[in-house]
């Protein structure tokens, strides 16, 4: 790959970033106040429906546009692209038609095997969100397969910015009309179809003003697919895909279904189970928030890889593959060690009070460990191996499945999050297991994995004395103002260590620094320059 494609790229990646940054940490600033006014037991039913919308989510915003943007970059002409997106089309329809009908018609039952038949309605409420699928996954995969990233960016930002608001003001006419906690929930959760309508219109914008045409109207009366070869990669790629992008939404939905219902058979009162349910699910923003960058980065080396390999250039897709290894295997350590260690900080400013804190602390681990299995996934879809990869993902989750019920019923909720790094663990060793040995050895070139350690033990030793002085100087966490200062600090001053260790253990080559948005300036900041190249 060209250095200017690749740079070409990563500035795609970065937009990607960007957007999702901001989409989700307006997904982790709403639940604070959400939390705050309804409380943890209100914080239980937003959280128990909302894998629902995750999963239409996952779908429309990462899982089908990556796998189009596989496709449309598969294509030659112009001609040959509409029709892969026409037949699309029509199979994202059925798809999105038969999982709107399956959550909204059979509501109750998934409310009785959640343990809680007043989510019905939440649970009817979220459906609708599927009937948004197909345009948005279309519009998204169309732009990231040509590599026009600032659509998808945009489009994602509004739909958040509208759902915050809607779900903000559902928490405030909690207060203000004496809703009950199932109503606000409800509230909340319509929300996220009126943000979908939102992203739809942007893309429509879009459209018309890069391909001049108004919008593929016949869409919206989509026929019946034809390519039988499609149908087949539909389901086996595009669920591929699909499955890994909203693994950790998976997993929170066997939580939904498993996590309250063990923890009353336990002996812990119903009450009390919900409240803990919410606890718990502090957890979820914190890790959304660590996945960013490797979301963005995997919607950015799909379709470049897979050009490669069309190509049949195998020396310069390993090396790109490679290099996709080392930024995210670096990135997801820096993410879960740093959050690892300001747990107890974010915990008391964000949520009031320290509950939950070892829980918190082992469950945003899964932010290195999704962020590799991401990356893994992406280089052996880019290669088509489809089954071994989708052999992980069920294993992984069979034993998600059978780890919760039993972990929980001994552990509580800590043992929840064990057996979430559990399942993730097992996806990631079978993955590695499968891929090639010379992309496995970028671990070992250049003495990688050393350096990165090295780099990752410095870090926490340093936040940990920062903490340690803080309170002896200011004394213990008395506000939660202090609490969240403190946290700034430390994500600022983590971030500095890390990228000032990297350079100086030369964790990244001068070259691959220069590929990253920024990386001259982090190079000059950090004391390297044009010399040291």
């Amino acid at each position: 790959m060209a250095f200017n494609q690749m740079k070409s790229m990563m500035k795609g990646a970065f937009v990607l970033t960007i957007a999702s940054f901001v989409a989700k940490l307006l997904s982790a600033i709403y639940r604070v106040p959400l939390q705050n006014i309804v409380g943890d037991e209100g914080f239980y039913v937003y959280q128990q429906v909302y894998p629902i919308y995750g999963i239409a989510m996952t779908f429309a915003l990462t899982g089908f546009p990556q796998f189009l943007s596989k496709l449309v970059a598969e294509q030659t002409t112009p001609k040959k692209k509409q029709l892969i997106l026409n037949e699309s089309y029509s199979l994202l329809c059925c798809c999105a038609f038969s999982l709107w009908a399956i959550t909204f018609f059979f509501a109750n039952g998934i409310a009785s095997l959640m343990g809680d038949m007043a989510l019905s309605p939440v649970i009817r409420v979220a459906s609708f969100t599927f009937l948004l699928l197909p345009v948005l996954s279309l519009y998204r995969g169309l732009f990231q397969g040509e590599l026009l990233m600032i659509p998808t960016a945009v489009s994602q930002v509004a739909e958040q910015l509208l759902r915050v608001g809607i779900i903000l003001l559902a928490a405030v006419s909690y207060s203000f009309f004496s809703l009950t906690v199932y109503q606000t929930g409800a509230f909340a959760m319509a929300g996220a179809f009126i943000g979908g309508l939102a992203a739809w219109l942007i893309l429509l914008y879009y459209d018309r003003k890069i391909h001049g045409v108004h919008l593929r109207t016949h869409l919206l009366f989509p026929g019946f697919p034809k390519e039988k070869p499609l149908l087949k990669r539909f389901f086996v790629e595009g669920g591929l895909v699909s499955v890994y992008s909203g693994l950790l939404i998976l997993f929170q939905l066997i939580d939904s279904f498993l996590l309250v219902n063990s923890l009353t058979q336990s002996g812990v009162a119903e009450q009390s189970a919900k409240i803990a349910k919410g606890v718990y699910d502090r957890g979820q923003p914190l890790v959304q928030l660590g996945l960013v960058v490797a979301t963005a980065l995997s919607a950015s080396f799909l379709p470049a890889l897979t050009k490669l390999i069309v190509q049949k250039n195998q020396k310069r897709f390993t090396r790109s593959a490679k290099l996709y290894l080392r930024l995210t295997t670096a990135l997801a350590g820096a993410a879960s060690c740093g959050l690892a260690v300001l747990i107890p900080y974010l915990n008391f400013a964000l949520f009031k009070d320290f509950s939950g804190n070892w829980t918190l602390t082992a469950f945003v681990f899964a932010v290195g460990l999704m962020t590799e299995i991401q990356a893994y996934q992406s280089i052996a879809q880019s290669q088509g191996a489809f089954f071994p990869i989708l052999k992980a993902a069920g294993i992984g989750l069979l034993v998600k499945l059978i780890a919760t019920g039993i972990f929980t019923f001994y552990l509580g909720t800590f043992g929840a999050s064990l057996s979430t790094l559990l399942g993730l663990v097992m996806v990631l060793w079978l993955l590695v297991k499968k891929e090639n040995k010379a992309i496995n050895d970028f671990k070992k070139e250049g003495q990688f994995v050393w350096k990165l350690l090295a780099c990752l033990f410095l870090m926490v030793i340093i936040l940990m004395v920062f903490f340690a002085g803080m309170t002896l100087i200011f004394g213990g966490l008395e506000s939660r103002t202090r609490a969240f200062i403190f946290s700034l600090i430390g994500v600022a001053l983590g971030a500095s260590v890390f990228i000032k260790t990297a350079i100086v253990f030369g964790l990244f080559t001068i070259r691959e620094w220069l590929l990253l948005p920024l990386g001259e300036k982090i190079l000059r900041i950090g004391g390297k320059t044009d010399e040291n190249r």
